[in-house]
């Protein structure tokens, strides 16, 4: 029940010396603050990188040969070897947990030599022969037309999907795309689709637009690789850990490759989940930093808001001797205690969390308006758990604030109070 006489009291205690009161409150203003734009600041941070992740499968490895660095079973040591096409099926065969197995070859590259050929323009781009799979283990979306289906693998169909970094150094502007024809180290290929990346594939998002994509088995007819693989994605299905089934992966193909079983070099691997992982690790961390840190620049406030409870019932002794004398009880005198350093401290809290909030939309306005493709910090933010746990916080912090005080005053005897100066 609303008690005017006990609210205007504690409203004129505050007030008695309000530039004290207001240097003290700054200290909860600040701390809680502090607490919700480090928050923001790392829920905006792990928003860019998840970003750069968006559409690609992350529960994936990519894996390739090398050089074998130990002699096996008559064949010696510094040996070549290739992935071949049967390594697909029995992967699928032997692992049933596997969603994808996509083979993969690739000419040319980042800065590699000329290699494409439109009419008098010449350029250099990377070249991968791939299955239609790709587009749900990587970040792209076909913006016209269409990607390499199986019809175009079985028939090995001279088609391509190119990128708009391939457009803009061939092709003029307003110049039709999309059933034109390129040259790839002289094989004529129809042009059937356009994609967008978001991966900075080693040199940026402007080097991740300039690869063409034609179908893997037309790839190795034209360019003469028979049934070699340069490398394959592996992707797990949901419920199942690439990393858990990376050994066995890697060990069943040494032994179809006649490698050494303790051969740790022959097969290259990069496992995207174990890095993913280790990326939404740091992020845990840095969300215990914000938190630690916040809490203890909180806590520094507390403090201040302790200290000047305190003065405030030494300042305050006779009138508390006067009321236990006229029959308030020791808990009359706590809870006008609490609650004084509760409202203080909630006050300064939600200006604190209010000016925060106020900040991080100014931000974010800011962010909207700029291009954001290679920008790994997005949408700084915080939810609602984290306001309600910011509200805790300032309630125990009252409480906590406000403890010694009133214990300290429902302490003093009416008589020695009375006695104070």
């Amino acid at each position: 029940m609303f008690d005017r006489d006990k609210w205007g009291e504690i409203l004129q205690a505050l007030s008695a010396n309000p530039v004290r009161t207001a240097l003290t409150a700054f200290g909860v203003f600040w701390g809680i603050f502090i607490l919700v734009i480090l928050l923001a600041a790392g829920k905006g941070l792990e928003n860019g990188v998840k970003k750069g992740f968006s559409g690609i499968a992350t529960n994936t490895m990519f894996i390739w040969t090398q050089v074998s660095s130990k002699p096996y079973k008559g064949l010696p040591i510094g040996r070549d070897f290739n992935f071949k096409n049967d390594d697909v099926p029995a992967l699928k065969a032997t692992f049933p947990d596997l969603l994808y197995v996509s083979p993969r070859n690739q000419l040319g590259g980042y800065q590699g030599a000329n290699n494409v050929v439109r009419g008098d323009k010449t350029g250099a781009f990377g070249i991968y022969g791939d299955y239609p799979e790709l587009t749900s283990q990587e970040s792209m979306s076909i913006i016209r037309g269409r990607f390499v289906n199986h019809n175009d693998i079985n028939a090995k169909r001279k088609v391509a999907v190119i990128g708009e970094g391939v457009i803009n150094l061939m092709y003029k502007p307003g110049e039709e795309v999309i059933g034109s024809y390129i040259k790839i180290n002289g094989v004529t290929f129809m042009v059937v689709g356009v994609y967008k990346s978001r991966n900075n594939d080693g040199g940026g998002i402007e080097e991740a637009q300039k690869n063409i994509f034609i179908p893997f088995t037309t790839f190795q007819q034209a360019f003469n690789f028979g049934d070699t693989v340069g490398w394959m994605a592996i992707t797990a299905k949901d419920g199942a850990s690439i990393t858990d089934l990376k050994k066995d992966i890697v060990n069943f193909l040494k032994a179809r490759h006649t490698i050494h079983p303790d051969d740790e070099r022959a097969i290259g691997n990069f496992d995207l989940y174990e890095e993913y992982s280790k990326v939404t690790g740091l992020f845990m961390i840095l969300r215990f930093i914000a938190y630690f840190v916040g809490t203890l620049v909180l806590l520094s406030g507390v403090i201040g808001i302790s200290n000047i409870m305190l003065i405030v019932v030494k300042e305050r002794t006779k009138e508390i001797g006067i009321r236990r004398a006229l029959g308030a009880t020791p808990g009359t005198i706590r809870r006008q205690i609490l609650t004084e350093s509760i409202f203080l401290t909630i006050i300064a809290g939600m200006a604190g969390i209010a000016f925060a909030t106020g900040l991080l939309a100014g931000l974010n306005a800011i962010l909207d308006s700029m291009p954001s493709e290679d920008m790994m910090f997005a949408n700084p933010s915080v939810d609602l758990l984290v306001v309600f746990v910011a509200l805790m916080i300032l309630v125990g912090s009252g409480l906590l604030a406000g403890f010694i005080p009133a214990q300290i005053a429902v302490s003093v005897k009416p008589v020695d109070a009375l006695r104070t100066e």
